[in-house]
């Protein structure tokens, strides 16, 4: 069954602004009347754009341009495009907008948004910003930035659906009617609370329709499959979520009283974030945004490739104690450079697996050792299959039997190594307190250069020239 919310001709309006929103030439437009400072043909330009397309368009318009705009029609937009900006273009443009119209924002967007928006407000105007806000909205935003970032105090939306055990459902359907004001725009369950406000079940929506209005909401619920603190890391809550297959959770107190819920739209961007931010990190980089500098960038990225230098002196030191036996056998220096790529790849490849895994909780104490096994075993099946083809190309090239024994050799034990590294290092890291993505592949390089320079010449040193 199907009902359309908008009729035919404001779908196509809608259609048709949204086409506009990704159009080179619109935005082209845009930025031409924020230029000439032309308020009317902005809001003419603007004026039919969801809030999540217009957050699109502010985010591709450069930065003076934004800042134009912002200044000529910024109050008239709609709020909600607010929590739709990257945290760092909204940084900007928060700068650049009204504290009473921020204030209003706050008033207007869920209180999880609100929170991260005031987050991103300079602290010498927030103070005005929260004085043009309602007290109870001043209170639940003060109350989101007291939990440190990246928790699910922070993630929170303080406003919930709740009914009591002996509730039935007709009579939480008119309380739901009769108070829509007050509801959330957006909401999944009904918590089932005890006469303490303690969560003990949740009834889905959908379930809650299909009943019948005489049926006890307690014979509909179901056990909450997680509790969530405020303090939990967001990482945790993103497990949890794709762990139970959940749409929202409620959030307790230290008294286990139900004071909000985080909602699966929020968790979408947690796994976004940490995906992007665990894909930087074995790297060895942060995120570089459009505002971020040059000297902002080499003081992030600079210091791993100080540990680079050291790692990679290193490894010369281990070629530099062969340097008689390269000395005699020039094809050694033209060999040994693919011995150490090939390894420092599958080790690359083994690492990104475990970080992966340690990531979404797969790699534990438990699973480690049949991990360990399966990188090591699938490493020396690799190391096979390219010494056999390394040899027989190292062996026709140079004309040398030996050679080609010790190339294929060394590819066997750097693989190998390579596999039990990549997994080794990053548990390794975990158990110590470090971030296992931010330096793992560091280490893993560092250990399948000095591995395959040594293993290749040194078997190379004793087969052909001892």
């Amino acid at each position: 069954m199907s009902m359309d919310e908008a009729s035919p001709p404001e779908a196509e309006e809608a259609e048709a602004a949204k086409r506009a929103a990704d159009d080179p030439a619109f935005l082209a437009r845009v930025v031409g009347a924020a230029g000439d400072r032309d308020g009317p043909l902005l809001r003419q330009l603007l004026k039919d754009l969801d809030p999540a397309d217009l957050a699109d368009i502010v985010e591709q318009l450069p930065g003076e341009a934004m800042r134009h705009a912002l200044k000529l029609i910024g109050p008239e937009l709609p709020t909600e495009f607010l929590a739709n900006l990257s945290w760092e273009r909204r940084e900007e443009a928060l700068q650049v907008l009204p504290a009473d119209y921020i204030g209003k924002a706050l008033g207007e967007l869920d209180t999880d948004d609100a929170a991260a928006v005031a987050a991103d407000v300079e602290r010498e105007k927030l103070g005005v910003v929260l004085a043009a806000a309602s007290a109870d909205v001043r209170h639940a935003v003060e109350e989101a930035l007291s939990f440190d970032e990246e928790t699910a105090g922070r993630l929170m939306q303080r406003e919930y659906v709740a009914a009591p055990e002996g509730a039935s459902v007709g009579q939480v359907i008119d309380r739901l009617r009769a108070d829509h004001a007050e509801l959330p725009d957006v909401f999944f369950e009904v918590y089932v609370v005890d006469p303490r406000m303690r969560p003990i079940g949740a009834a889905p929506v959908s379930t809650l329709l299909r009943a019948t209005r005489d049926t006890p909401l307690s014979a509909i619920m179901r056990p909450p499959a997680i509790l969530i603190r405020p303090e939990m890391d967001q990482e945790e809550v993103a497990h949890a979520f794709q762990k139970y297959h959940l749409a929202s959770a409620p959030v307790v107190d230290a008294d286990g009283k139900l004071t909000g819920m985080v909602t699966v739209d929020d968790i979408v961007d947690v796994v976004q974030e940490e995906s992007s931010e665990d894909m930087l990190r074995l790297a060895g980089v942060s995120d570089a945004s459009q505002t971020d500098t040059v000297v902002r960038s080499v003081r992030s990225r600079a210091p791993w490739l100080v540990v680079n230098l050291g790692t990679a002196l290193v490894a010369s030191s281990v070629i530099s104690s062969f340097s008689g036996s390269i000395e005699q056998l020039v094809a050694l220096a033209v060999l040994m450079p693919i011995v150490a790529s090939m390894g420092g790849n599958a080790g690359t490849q083994a690492v990104t697996v475990a970080v992966r895994a340690l990531a979404t909780r797969d790699l534990n104490t438990a699973s480690a050792p049949r991990y360990v096994l399966r990188e090591a075993m699938t490493g020396i099946a690799n190391g096979l299959m390219f010494a056999v083809l390394l040899a027989v190309v190292a062996g026709l090239w140079f004309k040398s039997a030996g050679l080609a024994l010790a190339i294929g050799l060394a590819v066997i034990i750097n693989f190998g190594c390579a596999g039990l590294a990549g997994i080794l290092v990053p548990l390794t890291l975990q158990r110590m307190g470090a971030d296992p993505a931010v330096s793992s592949s560091v280490f893993v390089t560092f250990i399948t250069d000095c591995v395959g320079f040594l293993a290749f010449l040194g078997l190379a040193t004793l087969i052909l020239l001892m």
